[in-house]
Parts: structure tokens; sequence; C-alpha cells
């Protein structure tokens, strides 16, 4: 494990291994804090999920017309809810990039405070921004899934046509080897995409951009990132799964002791199935801000790797902040002073002289 303090970036790019270990160490220091952020997202998520659930549940079993309306429309707010939660989410994750990008810098302690007053400052125009992002993932999905169904098709063809000449072991072997390499054709392709859009709070809390700049700014930062992306985002599912069976398992068992089939769902009593509901995001809230903290210092690499943002960082530290005049980085400022102000724009291009002329003299 590196020694470098956790509010120092060194001064090589770090690999997958490196962002992970920098964001758990991040989170060991600051766990209550981060909590305390990620929790209002999460919580609004949870009361649409109960909402959700109860709404389900109720409407297929009631008699009564008006009762079925009124469950039909819970259902409805209980998934804009949930839905709301989850974009909450990422505007809260732009703030926090903010946070955690002045913390390196200056050393500013990570607040609930200073987060939720960045994502205030420019929050209207981090929700259409996280609208645009939800629109590209679902299109990402949607590729995704048709490049999974395409090399199905010709791996099916190929065991098909090996059933025919060669042994059955070979066949149920090609069959395995095929469609786990389907699934991370599938996986490559969906983090391929859905990795263009990654940086984008992180370009408008931290360089001042506006919304469709910001995009524009993403895809130039995301040259590469697919196989971190992809480890870091398969650690923190395979941690919140590990939380959520820490919740689900005691409930399970009480539910057992008391009668109930944890695997049988339509016959769930309410109070267990509200139960369960709520298990998902008391995990995903621990976890949350893992990959908040990894999607932060993922932009930041990208930064270090393809503009020295490292130097840029070191220069702010000791030298302070830069002159309010109109100069700009050829990049991007290592960090707007406002964020819900833009950079000034560059200065226009010179007047070319006439031809023949050194000075301008004729």
């Amino acid at each position: 494990m590196s020694t470098l303090p956790v509010n120092q970036l060194p001064l090589a790019p770090l690999g997958a291994g490196d962002l992970i270990d920098r964001a758990i160490r991040l989170y060991r220091r600051h766990l209550f804090t981060l909590i305390q952020i990620a929790a209002p997202p999460v919580v609004i998520s949870t009361i649409g999920w109960v909402m959700l659930t109860m709404a389900w549940r109720r409407a297929f079993i009631t008699s009564s017309g008006s009762s079925l309306g009124f469950y039909v429309l819970l259902g409805f707010g209980g998934a804009a809810l949930a839905v709301a939660g989850h974009i909450f989410g990422l505007i809260v994750m732009g703030g926090a990039a903010r946070n955690l990008v002045t913390h390196l810098l200056w050393n500013h302690p990570v607040s609930v405070r200073t987060t939720y007053q960045a994502v205030r400052s420019r929050f209207w125009a981090l929700l259409g921004a996280s609208m645009v992002m939800l629109l590209w993932a679902g299109l990402s999905l949607m590729i995704a899934l048709f490049s999974l169904y395409m090399v199905s098709i010709m791996v099916t063809v190929g065991v098909v046509i090996s059933t025919q000449i060669a042994p059955a072991w070979f066949s149920v072997v090609l069959g395995a080897v095929g469609f786990v390499g389907a699934t991370v054709v599938a996986l490559w392709v969906l983090f391929f995409f859905v990795g263009r859009v990654a940086y984008v709070p992180q370009a408008m809390l931290i360089e001042g951009k506006p919304i469709f700049e910001s995009v524009s700014r993403s895809f130039t930062l995301a040259r590469g990132n697919v196989r971190r992306l992809m480890a870091m985002t398969l650690f923190i599912a395979f941690a919140t799964y590990s939380a959520l069976m820490i919740l689900v398992i005691p409930l399970g068992w009480y539910g057992y002791l008391n009668g109930i089939d944890p695997l049988n769902a339509a016959q769930w009593p309410a109070w267990y199935a509200i139960g369960y509901s709520i298990m998902e995001p008391l995990s995903s809230i621990v976890l949350a801000p893992v990959w908040m903290l990894g999607l932060s210092l993922l932009y930041v690499d990208e930064r270090v790797r393809h503009e020295g943002y490292d130097i840029e960082l070191l220069a702010a530290q000791h030298l302070g902040q830069m002159p309010d005049i109109n100069v700009t980085s050829p990049f991007a400022p290592a960090i707007v002073q406002s964020p819900g102000r833009r950079s000034p724009p560059p200065p226009p291009p010179p007047t070319p002289l006439p031809a023949g002329s050194v000075l301008g003299l004729r």
C-alpha cells in the first residue's frame, strides 16, 4: 500500500488498484461525513421503493376501484421518487468532486455543508446534465444488449455446428467460453459508451463549464478509461452485494423462524417485503461514497494523464490562487473559484501580418 498521504497526489498516473486503494483510504478517513453526504439521495430512493412495494402488493388484492386508483398513483409516485433519488445522487456527485479537489488542493475539510453549497450553486444545470447522462446511459445499455445478442447468436451457431463434427464435451466447453466472451464484450461496450459521460458533473463543478460543454469535455477526457472504470464498478458492485447479504441473511433467518419462506416473494407479509426493500438502499448508503470518491479520483487521474494536472495542483498549493485576469489554461483551470462562474474566454487570435512584412511596416 502506498505511504503517501491521502490528500497528496502522486506524480505517476494511478492504475485501477491504486484508484480503489486511494478511494478506500479517503473513505476510511472521512467515513461518517461521506455517509451523511450520500444519505439524502439514498433516503429519497428508499422512500420511493417502500411506496412502490406497498402499492405493488396491495394493487392486486384490493377489490375497490378507488383503492386501486390510489395504489396505482402511489406506485407511480414511488417510482418517481426512486428515480429522483438516483438523479439526485448524480447531482451530489458533482459537489463531492469539487469538495474532494479542494481537499487535495488546499487541504480544505471534507464537509456536508461545502458539498451541498456547491450543489446548490449549480443545481439546475446539474439536473439537466444528469438527465443527459441518464439518456446516454440508456442508449449505451441498448447498444450493449444488442452486442450481447449478436455475439450470442454467433456462439449458438458455432455450438450447433460443432455438435455435428466434434465430441459433446467440446461443444459444451465452446458454448461456455463463447457466452462468457459475449458477456465480456457486452460489458466492454457498455462501459466504453457510458464512460464517455462519467466526468460531466466534475467538469461542471470543478471547471465551471455549462451542460453541453461539460459533456464534450467528458468525451475528451474519457480516453482509455474502460478497464479502470469497469474494475472500479465491479469492485463496488461486489462490495455492495456483500453488504446486502450481511443485511438480508439475518432478515431471512428471522422470517424463516416465523414461518415465512424467503424464496417465495408472493407469500411475504407486508412488513417482511418492506424490510427487504429497505435492505438494498441501506447497503448502498455505505458504499455510495466509495463510488463518488472513485469517479472523482478517476477524473483527477485522467487530467493527470492527459494534461499534467498534478503539476497544476502542486503549483496551486505552493503559489496560491491565480490572479483574476483574462488568461486561461490551454486545457482547463485547476479549479474555478466559483462553481457557477465560467472561466473567461480565450483571447482572440492575433491579426496576421501582411505578406512581405516582418514588423507590419511597408
